[in-house]
C-alpha cells in the first residue's frame, strides 16, 4: 500500500456502521431524555433532590444528542476526535454522577461500600476510556503526519 493509499483511507469521513452508532447515541440521548423530562413533568410535588436528579439525567442525554449530531454531521475526517470528545462527556457524566452521590450520601454519615465501588469502578472506565481515546487519536495524527511528509518528499 503507498502512503498516497493510506492516506485516501485515513482521509475518509466516518464509515457507515459508525454514522449508524452515533445516530443510535443521539437518539438513545434524546429518547431517556424526552422520557426523563416527561416523568418530572407528570408527577407533582418531587423533592428537590429528584428534580435536580432528573435536571442532571436530562442535561445527561441532550449532551450525549448533542454529541451524537455532531459525530453524524461531519463531512471531514475526525483522527479519532470523536472518541476524545466521547471520553469528555464520560468523565464529565461520572464526576457529576459522583458529586451527586456524595452530597446525598455523606451528610448522613454513612459511605456505602458498594457505592463506592460503584463510583470507583465507573471513574476508573471513564479514565482508561478517555487515555485510550487520546493516545488513539495522537497515533492517527502522528501517522498522518509522517505519511503527508513521506508523500511530500516522493511527490
Amino acid at each position: 500500500m503507498t502512503p498516497e493509499e493510506v492516506l485516501a483511507r485515513l482521509d475518509a469521513p466516518l464509515s457507515l456502521r459508525r454514522r449508524v452508532g452515533y445516530l443510535a447515541v443521539a437518539l438513545a440521548g434524546l429518547t431517556g431524555s424526552a422520557l426523563i423530562s416527561l416523568l418530572w413533568a407528570t408527577e407533582p410535588g418531587l423533592p428537590p433532590r429528584t428534580a435536580a436528579a432528573f435536571a442532571v439525567l436530562v442535561a445527561i442525554g441532550l449532551c450525549w444528542a448533542v454529541f451524537g449530531g455532531w459525530a453524524v454531521t461531519r463531512r471531514t475526517p475526525l483522527f479519532a476526535q470523536d472518541r476524545v470528545v466521547a471520553g469528555w462527556l464520560g468523565l464529565g457524566a461520572w464526576l457529576v454522577f459522583t458529586v451527586g452521590a456524595s452530597v446525598i450520601t455523606l451528610p448522613r454519615h454513612k459511605l456505602e461500600p458498594s457505592l463506592l465501588a460503584v463510583v470507583l469502578t465507573l471513574g476508573a472506565v471513564a479514565v482508561v476510556n478517555l487515555w485510550a481515546a487520546r493516545r488513539a487519536r495522537a497515533a492517527l495524527l502522528r501517522r498522518r503526519d509522517t505519511l503527508t511528509g513521506a508523500a511530500t518528499r516522493d511527490g
